[in-house]
């Protein structure tokens, strides 16, 4: 579930030297599943750890994961590193702004998963974001626009040779085409 490189289960077995005994490490995930999600490590005393955590053992230490933060936490990696700038612990976790859905889940989920952890992160560079409405019957995701990309001149560029053409590929068979159900005139619902 978490890879822990040996830089940091050293870092970690220092630290946790200095504190009470049997107190762990916590890695957990703050507002998980949503853009705002935050993922950090913390010190785990003894009487905070909870009976639904998720033990990892390590070599002079385990890491604690409460059950919410699990699916979050798949994949994710700490790391620590020293150079002339100094020291960094670093904690990368690709599932916790959005859970990680099977190959073989529902193809809504399938599709709405690409688009907040593909597309939207593009999109919000320029202000934008997208949401799958619906799936029609004959193959079509329905795409909602919002943000900077309401109104933006660029929309049929990003639509058709964007997000259809990667949709398309990345799902053959199941999706033959995007659509977009924004009203894109320019007026008080615009973004600019």
């Amino acid at each position: 579930m978490i890879t822990i490189s040996d830089n940091a289960q050293q870092h970690f077995i220092k630290l946790l030297s200095q504190q009470a005994e049997g107190t762990h490490i916590r890695v957990f995930v703050v507002n998980p599943g949503t853009a705002k999600a935050e993922c950090g490590v913390s010190y785990c005393p003894p009487d905070a750890v909870e009976a639904d955590d998720i033990t990892l053992p390590f070599e002079g230490f385990s890491a604690m994961v409460d059950a919410d933060s699990k699916s979050f936490l798949e994949d994710a990696e700490i790391d620590f590193t020293t150079d002339q700038m100094g020291s960094q612990l670093t904690l990368k976790a690709p599932n916790a702004k959005l859970r990680k859905v099977a190959d073989d889940a529902p193809l809504f989920e399938r599709v709405h998963y690409f688009l907040q952890a593909e597309v939207n992160p593009q999109l919000a560079g320029h202000g934008g974001e997208c949401t799958l409405v619906e799936i029609t019957e004959d193959g079509y995701a329905v795409l909602q626009f919002g943000g900077g990309c309401n109104g933006c001149a660029q929309i049929d560029v990003t639509v058709k040779d964007g997000i259809e053409k990667q949709l398309i590929d990345l799902m053959a068979g199941e999706i033959k085409g995007v659509k977009d159900a924004t009203e894109h005139e320019r007026g008080d619902h615009s973004y600019y």
